[in-house]
């Protein structure tokens, strides 16, 4: 099957799944100092919600947490004192993105992300979505535990800079856009969806735009720009699992 936006012919049948599945095995990703997922069939007394025990159907459980078991997509509310939902901030799923790949810079202790590094892969675009790819991009990030390992993160500017060239939606490789332990400044997030007070929201705070951490995209993937489908379940929480699909674009 295949569509038309922008001048572009798009395969649908071709998709290219950059999120993480989950799974309740040691190859879940994980952060954040959680353990894996919990997935198990309901038990009553002695009836229990599997095939191979007897059941008609398998009926599990799912013990998780978005943030620290895999893909997921948020919204300002990760970050607020008032209620805002993933479900009700993100109201479009389709968006032309761009995949960009970038070597974090050393700064004392860390790694970062810069605001000249994004602007230099950019080269003058400003998607309505931007997918960045760190490099080294080992395979190990599939099933990384995360935890007290100090990743790599976005500077406040880089995020600054994203949000003034009007990118709304922001996906990431790593467990977060900012330092694991930062005494709770959470500088990127904020400066991305220009939150200025957690308690009293201000009026120009950016509803409509997210944050997905824990993607992976494949180097076979290269840095261009693709359309991007970003599916979410419709949890009301400030995050759902989120399974980011790219499609690749061939001039009409």
């Amino acid at each position: 099957m295949k569509a038309t936006i922008n001048n572009f012919k798009i395969d649908l049948s071709k998709p290219i799944d950059i999120s993480l599945p989950l799974s309740n095995t040691d190859a879940n990703p994980i952060a954040w100092y959680i353990d894996k997922p919990v997935i198990e069939p309901v038990t009553f007394e002695n009836w229990i919600g599997k095939v191979s025990e007897g059941s008609s159907t398998n009926f599990n459980n799912i013990f998780f947490n978005p943030h620290g078991h895999g893909t997921h997509t948020e919204c300002l509310g990760h970050i607020t004192t008032e209620f805002y939902s993933i479900n009700q901030c993100l109201k479009q799923f389709f968006f032309m993105a761009e995949v960009i790949s970038i070597q974090p810079e050393k700064r004392n202790e860390d790694f970062v992300i810069t605001k000249s590094q994004i602007e230099d892969s950019l080269d003058g675009s400003a998607p309505e979505a931007i997918i960045i790819r760190t490099i080294p991009n080992v395979s190990d990030k599939k099933s990384k535990n995360y935890s007290h390992t100090n990743p790599p993160y976005l500077l406040e500017e880089a995020a600054t800079y994203i949000r003034e060239i009007g990118i709304k939606h922001l996906l990431i490789d790593l467990p977060s856009v900012d330092r694991e332990e930062d005494e709770g400044k959470l500088l990127a997030h904020k400066a991305f969806w220009n939150v200025k007070n957690t308690t009293i929201l201000n009026e120009d705070a950016r509803l409509d735009c997210t944050i997905t951490e824990l993607i992976y995209v494949d180097d076979s993937v290269s840095d261009g720009t693709y359309l991007l489908n970003l599916q979410i379940a419709s949890f009301e929480n400030d995050a759902s699992p989120s399974k980011p699909v790219l499609y690749s674009l061939e001039a009409n």
